[in-house]
């Protein structure tokens, strides 16, 4: 894994309570057999370097089954040292073994189906997961309506799943902000034009009605270990208050 120089990017939100709020972004690391353990060092070296109040992982942690990365995992849990990190399932990480890397990132918060609170300049900023779309070919929950609900009931209010496809929730509820990944940015070009029949967004930023999306391309690879034109990336979101629409 290639580690790339870390991005800060400027986001409006409505809210004014979010105003200076910022948060690292890390996604879809597929951590396998082959990654190095001085990579994840490295990786982890970095982000303890940067500003930001806490960090969000948005699905696809492993690549392969727990029992083969266990090291590995055990260096990405100390990410959680110094800041909160809060992540969500993604596709892969179901089919790897969910519940066995979740023991291992036991430093990190779960956040599939559920909610809790990070407190900034003393307010309290709602952060929100939805389990991944795949969940369902592994008789493993998916939540939607009680995520609506707690999307609805709460103010200042991040949004985190693993696929872009569920922007649909933020926007119905007009959730602040909008964290995902999944798509890789494409990974391969002119693979992104596949990619675009199946997500609504590629990579990046964008408004919907009153919500804020950011679609991030992740740190590693799938299938081939190789990207053109979808660079890899980490990323700090710095959240800016400001009228959207």
């Amino acid at each position: 894994m290639k580690l790339p120089t870390p991005q800060t990017i400027e986001v409006f939100v409505n809210h004014s309570n979010l105003d200076g709020l910022k948060i690292l972004q890390l996604s879809d690391l597929h951590i396998n057999k082959k990654m190095l353990e001085n990579s994840l060092n490295k990786l982890v070296k970095i982000c303890n370097n940067l500003d930001y109040d806490f960090a969000v992982i948005t699905g696809d942690i492993i690549d392969c089954k727990v029992r083969y990365i266990k090291e590995k995992l055990k260096i990405l849990n100390t990410l959680a040292k110094n800041r909160p990190v809060y992540f969500i399932s993604g596709n892969h990480d179901i089919v790897y073994g969910l519940e066995e890397m979740k023991k291992e990132l036991n430093s990190f918060f779960f956040m599939d189906n559920t909610s809790t609170y990070f407190e900034f300049k003393n307010n309290k900023i709602y952060i929100i997961g939805l389990a991944d779309r795949f969940s369902k070919f592994f008789k493993i929950k998916r939540d939607e309506k009680k995520v609506l609900n707690l999307l609805l009931q709460n103010n200042a209010t991040i949004f985190i799943s693993h696929q872009p496809k569920d922007y649909i929730l933020a926007t119905k509820t007009n959730t602040e902000l909008f964290l995902c990944g999944h798509t890789h940015g494409g990974q391969i070009f002119p693979f992104h034009y596949l990619v675009k029949l199946f997500q609504p967004f590629l990579s990046g930023l964008f408004y919907r009605n009153k919500t804020t999306i950011y679609v991030n391309k992740g740190l590693g690879t799938w299938g081939i270990d190789y990207r053109y034109k979808a660079n890899n990336e980490i990323s700090i979101l710095k959240l800016i208050a400001k009228s959207v629409e």
